[in-house]
């Protein structure tokens, strides 16, 4: 009789790999189940929303189709999720939002992902966000092949859409079409973002630079989801020695997907010529310095409070290394002595409702 008490060593190994191969075979399968019972799942959500919508344009039923239509379905089926009058709801929505796309999605027949984006590939709840926040489908294939590509959980996901990272992304003014080869210049220019939003700090002026880089190394993990995926944070401050002289880059990361150091420079001011100078001259510093041979030239960002794009096109147009100009936003904060002379969120209800008694008195 089997024993695993009484197996040498070697049989006791050769039993813990054949107990491995079967565990990752059944978690390999439980994740491919579960990616095709929500595949299958989105598919039949807008299945649903097809009929409600075909039911609705052919009578004089209205909202009150979802309603009916929700008792009856749990009254049927009471141990089946996703039949409340809401989600019955969205699941119309849905249909209606991928409308112009439904000719790839044939109700009562055989399912396929429709408009070929991974709509039926990332969970319902990340669906609903998307399709209620977004403008277009355009705006909405964007979220859905970024979430499937990052991974992103709901929140995150939350946070794109509220940051509208599809108005943002790529829209910095660079000079990569000229400084670097393509496919190259195009990745960078997807990198970066236009303007960038630090919302996830709140500064009081007066404030400089220093304040705003040491409350971004502070803030590192949200600091790197706004940036985006692919950097790898290497200093603050980081120090190069030149011909004896100390220079020190405000923040500088490295690329993992470019493949190249990414020199950030920030100003708390709005963008001037000059600070394209000194930025390309830290690149050729880091090229000269820290830039391998298997790595990319190194790309370098400005950030600015404000800048004119004119301007910066100008300053960047003879500019020999890749970088880029950006803006960003901060939460500005009140100072602590102003704080207390403005009313809290209690005393502003407990105004209004003495003035809605008063009215109706």
């Amino acid at each position: 009789m089997f024993n695993p008490l009484t197996l040498q060593p070697n049989e006791l190994a050769a039993y813990q790999d054949l107990l491995n191969t079967i565990k990752q075979r059944i978690a390999s399968v439980r994740l491919r189940v579960a990616m095709a019972a929500s595949r299958e799942l989105i598919l039949f959500y807008r299945e649903l929303g097809a009929l409600i919508a075909d039911k609705q344009a052919q009578s004089q039923w209205g909202d009150k189709l979802i309603t009916q239509l929700s008792a009856d379905l749990q009254k049927a089926f009471p141990d089946l999720k996703g039949l409340s009058s809401s989600n019955l709801k969205y699941c119309l929505r849905f249909f209606q939002f991928y409308a112009s796309e439904q000719e790839a999605f044939k109700v009562g027949g055989t399912s396929t992902p429709f408009g070929q984006q991974p709509v039926d590939q990332i969970p319902w709840g990340h669906n609903i966000l998307i399709f209620t926040k977004c403008r277009d489908v355009a705006e909405a294939n964007f979220y859905l092949s970024q979430t499937l590509e990052h991974g992103w959980s709901r929140d995150v996901l939350a946070l794109q859409l509220k940051s509208n990272l599809y108005a943002r992304v790529g829209k910095a003014v660079t000079n990569f079409s000229r400084t670097l080869p393509p496919p190259q210049s195009d990745l960078a220019q997807q990198t970066l973002k236009d303007p960038y939003t630090f919302d996830f700090m709140a500064m009081t002026a007066p404030y400089n630079e220093l304040d705003v880089e040491r409350q971004l190394t502070q803030h590192i993990t949200q600091f790197l989801l706004e940036l985006g995926k692919g950097f790898a944070f290497v200093g603050r401050q980081y120090h190069l020695e030149i011909t004896g002289n100390d220079y020190y880059i405000d923040l500088l990361f490295y690329h993992i997907t470019l493949k190249c150091y990414v020199v950030v420079e920030l100003k708390n001011r709005k963008f001037i010529p000059e600070y394209a100078g000194k930025l390309n001259f830290y690149l050729s510093a880091v090229d000269s310095l820290l830039k391998r041979d298997d790595d990319q030239p190194t790309i370098g960002l400005l950030l600015c409070r404000d800048k004119n794009n004119i301007e910066v096109e100008f300053a960047l147009r003879d500019m020999n290394k890749p970088m880029g100009v950006s803006e960003y936003n901060l939460v500005e904060a009140l100072p602590d002595n102003l704080k207390g002379a403005l009313p809290t969120v209690e005393e502003i209800e407990s105004d209004l409702q003495q003035l809605q008694q008063q009215e109706g008195g």
